[in-house]
């Protein structure tokens, strides 16, 4: 069996993946037209060279604008069913869905159209293909505080449907630290809490989000092979790094797609897992990043099993859960 036959066959569980990430031109455009809402595209075509952008600003630019077009419970619905037939595909069997409420709220849609699209899509999907999911809730950091401690509040309705909180958005000038009374409050209410660090920002905020924050996994952190104590920390903790490798080139964390460093992490013990964050922007869903890190790291079959175990203990899906898929990987033939 060769690696791309073998990622294809591994059950996977996907821990870095943001909703409004997946929403595909076509997708984008049918919303548009169906809420009769003006946007600057003539077409398609134009939207889909509009996401060929070159930082992250121009990336998120063109992420909050394609945003804006999600109304309707029904558009949440659709986005979010879009993304879990790919995991269908995928053999993605477990997610854990990250969303901005802000991003939506802001605009006057009401959190509970948001929470409500979604959780219909995540609900359908387990039942009808047994993928399983959990849903995290992220504060967006270029926002205040106070933004972040109304959304929370705006939560705690549905919070049996939220395992936890996280922090994304433009990583640079917005330490986790800011948002360190948040996330104690979000504790006190029963949430597990995870943040985006070490991705543009420096190692320094991996500390922050581990220390302050106290977060179960970190997303990216691959900046953590900067600083050698953090390193070792993160490897005697087993904490998870959610990784994302084609989002990490293209956004230029790394020149090259073989100088990236997740094998080298993995080679010391770290818990790396491979993600697509923002596929419909980036370049790939899960199997693709899967694909095409292995072939630039050259990846052994060993390694890439490897890193789906790590996908499903670094999720917080149940512990007997974890072990049966787990076994199912360590038990699938690589020949």
């Amino acid at each position: 069996m060769n690696r791309e036959e073998l990622i294809k066959k591994l059950p996977k569980a996907e821990l870095h993946l943001h909703i409004e990430g997946s929403f595909e031109p076509e997708l984008m455009f049918e919303i548009a037209q169906r809420n009769n809402i003006a946007i600057r595209f003539k077409n398609i075509m134009e939207v889909k060279e509009a996401y060929n952008f070159h930082n992250l600003q121009s990336f998120l630019d063109i992420y909050y604008e394609g945003a804006a077009v999600l109304i309707n419970e029904q558009d949440f619905y659709d986005l979010t069913m879009a993304y879990l037939k790919r995991c269908k595909e995928d053999n993605v069997v477990h997610t854990e869905i990250f969303f901005d409420p802000q991003t939506h709220t802001d605009r006057g849609v009401p959190f509970e159209v948001v929470f409500n699209g979604i959780q219909r899509a995540l609900t359908v999907a387990e039942t009808e293909w047994g993928i399983t999911s959990h849903l995290i809730m992220c504060f967006l950091r270029h926002l205040s505080e106070e933004s972040a401690f109304k959304t929370l509040k705006e939560s705690l309705p549905f919070k049996k449907h939220i395992i936890a909180v996280g922090l994304d958005s433009g990583e640079v000038g917005h330490p986790p630290q800011k948002f360190q009374r948040v996330f104690e409050a979000a504790m006190e209410e029963g949430f597990l809490t995870v943040a985006h660090a070490g991705e543009e920002g420096p190692a320094s905020y991996i500390w922050e989000a581990l220390d302050l924050l106290k977060v179960k996994r970190i997303d990216h952190g691959v900046r953590a092979m900067e600083d050698q104590k953090l390193l070792a920390r993160i490897i005697k903790e087993e904490i998870p790094l959610t990784v994302c490798p084609l989002s990490n080139l293209k956004l230029c964390v790394f020149k090259k797609l073989t100088d990236h460093n997740l094998k080298k992490m993995l080679k010391l013990g770290v818990r790396v897992t491979i993600n697509s964050d923002d596929p419909a922007y980036f370049g790939g869903y899960l199997n693709q990043n899967f694909i095409e890190t292995a072939k630039a790291l050259d990846l052994n079959s060993d390694e890439i099993k490897t890193i789906a175990i790590n996908s499903f203990q670094g999720s917080f899906m149940d512990e007997n859960e974890k072990t049966k898929w787990i076994s199912h990987i360590r038990n699938l033939p690589t020949t």
